[in-house]
């Protein structure tokens, strides 16, 4: 009988969809499919194809439409706040999936992984943000802290306040890093400035500073390898 036909969960093009997922991950996923996928699981019982194409569009991409905030999100036709949750979920948790991957590693032998953690986490960030990385003896990392929010200036990263949190975590060492949300990684004299008040304060106390790194949008700058730190560096 018809009526008791049991509904093929695989039917369909959200079935489809899926079955193609379960098989291979997103290999052959065109960015609109991989959207589309995710909200299936925000927007039940409608075609959300146009609303996957529509956000890729408006976002340049699935880097652009991760970066995206709540608010911008929450403006685009057919977006409600469950689907915007669901979006800013993907980023918020796949950082910290990075960072859990990161702090198991010996993160100076391991650069990649901490490279993919900054990317993800501070490459589309609309405001500054700068962070310490502290490690031990064996350079793992200890803890990740947000010094400062906000336009950067050295007067509001105080030294005292990163080496603090040095000895909370017990650290040797310390990579510091921040975000240019222009985009351009290219150093300021304020920059330059920090990084030797920083270094100045940790060696004063014993701990090496193995870098600070800046992060822009495609590309980071190192100043270990710009020579600007004066101390022991990777290795």
């Amino acid at each position: 009988m018809d009526g008791n036909k049991v509904k093929n969960p695989n039917a369909g093009p959200r079935g489809r969809l899926r079955e193609r997922f379960k098989k291979s991950g997103l290999d052959g996923f065109h960015d609109y499919e991989a959207v589309e996928l995710l909200l299936t699981y925000a927007i039940p019982r409608r075609d959300v194809k146009p609303l996957a194409k529509r956000l890729i569009e408006k976002f340049g991409g699935l880097r652009g439409l991760f970066d995206a905030s709540h608010e911008e999100l929450s403006k685009v036709r057919g977006v409600g706040s469950h689907t915007a949750v669901l979006l800013r979920l993907i980023k918020e948790a796949s950082g910290e999936y990075l960072k859990e991957r990161m702090m198991k590693k010996d993160v100076i032998r391991s650069p990649k992984d901490v490279a993919d953690y900054l990317n993800l986490t501070l490459s589309g960030e609309r405001v500054e943000k700068f962070m310490a990385l502290y490690l031990n003896s064996k350079n793992e990392i200890l803890g990740v802290e947000t010094l400062h929010e906000g336009f950067l200036d050295r007067t509001f990263v105080y030294p005292r306040k990163a080496i603090e949190n040095a000895f909370k975590h017990n650290a040797r060492s310390i990579i510091f890093v921040h975000n240019h949300p222009s985009g351009d990684p290219t150093p300021s004299e304020v920059d330059r400035k920090l990084t030797r008040e920083l270094e100045s304060a940790a060696s004063a106390l014993d701990i090496i500073v193995h870098d600070h790194i800046i992060v822009g949008k495609n590309t980071q700058f190192s100043a270990r390898e710009g020579g600007w730190l004066k101390g022991k560096g990777r290795g």
